[in-house]
């Protein structure tokens, strides 16, 4: 029977293969052949589809004869994290080695012989994404973006970029859901226009009210938003935007050398966080309108916001997630893998904290003394 994943090998000398961003090609770690994706995945599409088979064949068995009690993966916690995590054991293709991940796995490599691995069930049917945005920037950037990212914080503690570890570098593919959409909005403002003009020995100054109304639709292509619970939507929100035009129709064959995830957070339960993106930016976009009407004060009163979701797109971002340690605390930090964007949290010198209090609050509490003295 077909084994239930699969693995990429350069057909050359069937070594491990990884996708190289700078070059668009699948890359041998070995040999250096270097392979587009259309050639791995017509080259691989059959053993892809035999895995899919054994995978549905062994879903199929599983559901007529119940699993063996001796061992309950969904109960291990010790070594797997929570309990309840959903485990699944493979064998690699390669070297026959046993690889244990999770129900989200898409793809990973082995941990023996280094072969990328892939799990053709998970992209199945409906889990299928519609596109994926391959990955341009390798490790080696991320590392150096890490480096740039401590330099110019003021207050961050002057021995933690030269001593802090870097405990994991991973390369992900995190599972997106793009939105599309319009928002109806009609929003009223209160406005007011001075005018100044001089009277003899008086100025006098004559101010209009004005009631204002701002009506209009605002279109939204792909809002994104994370499917993935164990990545931080903070960090996921901030190191956007992603260039929507280098999207390509999914592939497998941009996964090697990377992990990968499918959701585990579906579209309905994402919505609610890209409606509350699209009403607050099309908020911002008629507001916008009323303020630069040339009024000298103008803030809102009423506003209606209507939504109108359109087509949802599923889709896989690069992502370098990056772990660090320093004094037995460790600090996430999150890449785009496209751009280089970088955000993660960093430590504070309390030392250095304080000196630039005291360099702020002495000038200001000698200003004012010396405001309250010529006064008293």
């Amino acid at each position: 029977m077909p084994e239930q994943i699969t693995n990429f090998q350069c057909p050359s000398c069937t070594g491990p293969l990884h996708f190289d961003g700078s070059i668009g090609k699948l890359r041998c770690d070995y040999c250096g052949s270097t392979f587009t994706v259309q050639e791995i995945e017509a080259l691989y599409g059959d053993k892809i589809e035999d895995a899919q088979t054994a995978a549905a064949q062994a879903a199929e068995s599983a559901q007529q004869s119940p699993p063996e009690q001796d061992w309950n993966w969904n109960a291990v916690s010790d070594d797997w994290g929570e309990a309840g995590i959903d485990m699944r054991a493979y064998t690699c293709p390669s070297c026959g080695a046993e690889l244990i991940c999770d129900a989200t796995t898409v793809a990973t490599q082995c941990p023996y012989c280094g072969n990328p691995t892939v799990v053709p069930s998970q992209f199945d049917g409906h889990l299928k994404p519609d596109y994926i945005l391959p990955f341009k920037l390798d490790k080696v950037a991320a590392v150096k973006a890490l480096k740039e990212f401590y330099r110019d914080k003021k207050l961050l503690p002057r021995e933690f970029a030269s001593n802090n570890q870097i405990e994991k570098i991973q390369g992900v593919y995190v599972p997106f859901w793009l939105f599309n959409g319009t928002a109806e909005v009609d929003m009223s403002f209160r406005a007011s226009r001075s005018m100044t003009h001089r009277e003899g020995d008086r100025i006098i100054t004559e101010t209009d009210h004005f009631q204002l109304r701002r009506a209009g639709n605002v279109d939204f292509e792909r809002i994104p938003v994370d499917g993935s619970r164990r990545m931080p939507d903070a960090h996921m929100d901030a190191i956007e935007p992603f260039d929507y035009s280098e999207l390509k129709p999914f592939s497998p064959g941009y996964l090697p050398g990377f992990l990968a995830n499918k959701y585990d957070v579906d579209k309905e339960e994402c919505a609610a966080r890209a409606d509350e993106r699209a009403a607050h930016t099309a908020e911002e976009v008629i507001e916008a309108t009323a303020m630069s009407s040339g009024y000298a004060t103008c803030s809102p009163m009423g506003k209606s916001i209507r939504l109108h979701r359109g087509e949802v797109n599923y889709a896989l971002m690069p992502v370098w997630m990056l772990s660090t340690r320093w004094k037995d605390q460790s600090f996430l930090f999150a890449m785009n893998g496209q751009t280089g964007k970088l955000i993660g949290d960093l430590p504070v010198s309390k030392e250095r904290y304080w000196s630039w209090f005291a360099r702020i609050a002495i000038p200001v509490a000698g200003a004012l003394a010396a405001v309250l003295y010529f006064f008293v």
